[in-house]
Parts: C-alpha cells; sequence; structure tokens
C-alpha cells in the first residue's frame, strides 16, 4: 500500500500532518481526526474558549463523534456544560428530536439526535454550537433546526477548522481553515 498524500497544519500552537482522503472523484480533503490526540484536543479547547470570550453563552453543543472530546474538554475550560446529539436513537432517548443532514466524509445521509433529557438543559438558553471541521455546513443546519425546536438561541458557531470556501465562513470562530484539494 503506498503512502497516502498529507496536509501539514498549525493548530494552537501545535503542527499536525491530515491525511488527504478522496470524498468523490477528483476532489479530496484534509482529515482532521481529534480522537485520542489529548495534547491537540486541549490546546484547541484554551485557544477556542480564549476566542468565546467575547460571547455570551450557556451551554456547548455538538454533534457525535469525533468532536466529543473537544466539547468536553472546552466545557472543563470553561466551566460551561455541554450536549451531545446523538446519531443512533436509542429507546432510553425519549421523545427526541430529530433532523437529517448529509455528511461530507461519508456522503451518507447522517441523523442528529437530541435526548429528551437534554431538551431542558438547552431550551431558552444561549448555545455555541461545536464542531471540529465545516465543511458544508450540513451538520451546522441540522444543530440550527434542532436548537430552533427546542426554544434555544444559537449565539456563536466554532470549530477548529473551515474548509472550503472561505468567504462562507467567515462567521464562524475558529482555529484555521483547510482548502479544498482537486486533482488535475
Amino acid at each position: 500500500m503506498s503512502p497516502r498524500d498529507t496536509y501539514e497544519v498549525e493548530i494552537a500552537g501545535l503542527k499536525r500532518r491530515l491525511t488527504l482522503f478522496e470524498v468523490k472523484p477528483g476532489l479530496r480533503i484534509a482529515i482532521l481526526n481529534i480522537l485520542g490526540d489529548t495534547e491537540l484536543v486541549e490546546a484547541c479547547a484554551r485557544a477556542l474558549a480564549e476566542k468565546l470570550k467575547i460571547v455570551d453563552y450557556d451551554i456547548i453543543l455538538t454533534a457525535e463523534a469525533k468532536s466529543i472530546p473537544l466539547a468536553h474538554s472546552l466545557s472543563v475550560v470553561t466551566g460551561r456544560p455541554y450536549v451531545i446529539l446523538r446519531k443512533a436513537y436509542k429507546p432510553y432517548m425519549g421523545t427526541a428530536i430529530i433532523s437529517e443532514t448529509l455528511s461530507i466524509t461519508t456522503g451518507e445521509p447522517q441523523t442528529l439526535i437530541l435526548d429528551e433529557k437534554d431538551h431542558a438543559l438547552v431550551k431558552g438558553k444561549n448555545v455555541v454550537l461545536l464542531d471540529d471541521v465545516i465543511s458544508t455546513g450540513s451538520t451546522l443546519r441540522g444543530m440550527e433546526y434542532i436548537m430552533e425546536k427546542v426554544e434555544a438561541t444559537v449565539v456563536a458557531e466554532a470549530a477548529i477548522f473551515t474548509e472550503g470556501d472561505q468567504e462562507k465562513w467567515e462567521h464562524i470562530i475558529s482555529l484555521g481553515h483547510l482548502p479544498l484539494f482537486f486533482d488535475d
């Protein structure tokens, strides 16, 4: 097996090499996988917490799974709670609020679910939506839909990286931007 191409980034003072993966013919993206990279997760949480100091928010909301450690670390740094939107419904989740999105990394529809027990935690609150990488905005739209249904106010959207059309993501609080890689 030949080695894959990589793209070097510097995030929160740390360097990482991100592997490039084809997501559709002729288009590759740099994959950020923070799972297990405690040093990076904690550095990014501290850097995002600093940027979020200007935002009045009560709670952090993210989608399962790769950004969970970031939400946890950001919660520890800021002292604010976090809620995870799950991707699979379980009976103990009760009357859940559900949204469907399309993931760029899988190319498949994905479901976002707010557990019944978390309704009260976010209802009427100021919420920061958090993701590891914002590329198409599909996950954000799914999170926004659920927050609208539960009458929460989205006061900011944050990520380690934005990706693709940089102008589209100027409102995102992020630590950097990733380009798209087109094959010639």
